[in-house]
């Protein structure tokens, strides 16, 4: 086959050359084991430098699309040989990342095969499945969440053995990685601070704030460090506990709860008080699902956009991008505040 470049093109010429082989082989155009043109060919019939070539074509190899022969040159891979293989790597399976989970699937479609892996926050778990795994896949989707000091296991190293361009991190981002990676990300710090901020007009009636916020290190701590700000920010009295059992729910006090179990507890305290619930308590939770859109007639959340997350990551990731996006972050109120 002959592939002509346009040098007119805003695209890459790299680019070009990965787009059009792509939709040759789909198409059938280039069947499987049909020989592409040589570097030398292909960079002398589109006035095109040798390194630009060899770049498209190792990407091409590393998507499956193509396979090189030592001596003989490039050869297109059947439409079933060329899927992508991701490693997916997530910090637990909870309701909110299946959302995640599911968008990235359904946004991948047929382009990728995905594999699962859970590491419980655990960084050697993660080690572990990052060695064993490490030249296996075209791309690793990780969410970087890992108890605080746990055996001693450098993280930031062991990402960094991932090429740059095959790292996708998913709800958190790293800034002291080095290299361009693709990152869709929470701000946990900024976000709450402004999701709180967008608020203050329903949270002017409230004396103090409380933060339920557990100690077992499995959520980022930048979520206190928000909290905190916004509270001294706006002159409000504040309060951080670990846990809802022992709390004496009184009013004018506003909670921001990150556990669906501490929810629960509140909202069976405030119904044994005699106190309404929007009115003179208030009660915010992290994460929003469906059932707290009913539950107690509509619960306030805080929360980012879990299908988007996973949606735009597979987006960026077909795509090629090495690029950092921060996920949509607000506070969706309900009359529990």
């Amino acid at each position: 086959m002959i592939f002509t470049i346009d040098p007119d093109s805003p695209v890459p010429k790299y680019k070009q050359i990965i787009n059009l082989v792509t939709q040759a082989v789909k198409s059938g155009m280039l069947r499987q084991d049909e020989q592409l043109p040589s570097i030398n060919e292909m960079s002398e019939s589109n006035y095109l430098a040798r390194d630009t070539v060899e770049k498209a074509y190792n990407e091409l190899k590393e998507r499956g699309i193509i396979k090189s022969v030592r001596g003989k040159g490039y050869f297109a891979q059947s439409p079933s040989a060329h899927k992508f293989k991701v490693l997916l790597i997530m910090n637990k399976m909870s309701s909110y990342k299946k959302i995640i989970y599911y968008a990235f699937l359904k946004a991948l479609g047929d382009a990728a095969v995905v594999d699962l892996y859970i590491h419980h926050y655990n960084a050697l778990i993660f080690k572990e499945i990052l060695e064993e795994n490490l030249s296996k896949y075209n791309y690793f989707v990780i969410m970087p969440h890992f108890y605080e000091g746990l055996n001693k296991i450098n993280v930031k190293e062991l990402l960094e053995k991932i090429p740059s361009h095959k790292l996708v991190l998913l709800d958190r981002d790293l800034p002291e990685l080095q290299g361009s990676y693709l990152a869709i990300y929470q701000d946990f710090e900024k976000d709450i601070f402004r999701a709180l901020e967008s608020g203050i007009d329903l949270l002017e009636k409230y004396v103090e704030l409380v933060l339920i916020f557990p100690l077992d290190g499995q959520y980022p701590a930048e979520i206190v460090h928000g909290f905190r700000s916004f509270c001294i920010s706006y002159k409000k009295d504040f309060r951080i506990i670990d846990n809802a059992l022992h709390e004496n729910v009184k009013e004018g006090v506003a909670y921001i709860v990150v556990e669906e179990t501490d929810l629960a507890e509140l909202i069976k305290k405030i119904r044994t008080s005699d106190l309404a619930l929007g009115k003179q308590v208030g009660l915010i939770s992290f994460n929003d699902t469906t059932l707290k859109e009913v539950l107690a007639e509509g619960i306030t959340v805080v929360t980012t956009d879990f299908e988007t997350m996973g949606r735009t990551a597979a987006a960026l990731l077909l795509d090629g991008k090495q690029i950092k996006v921060k996920n949509p972050f607000k506070m969706i109120r309900r009359n529990s505040l």
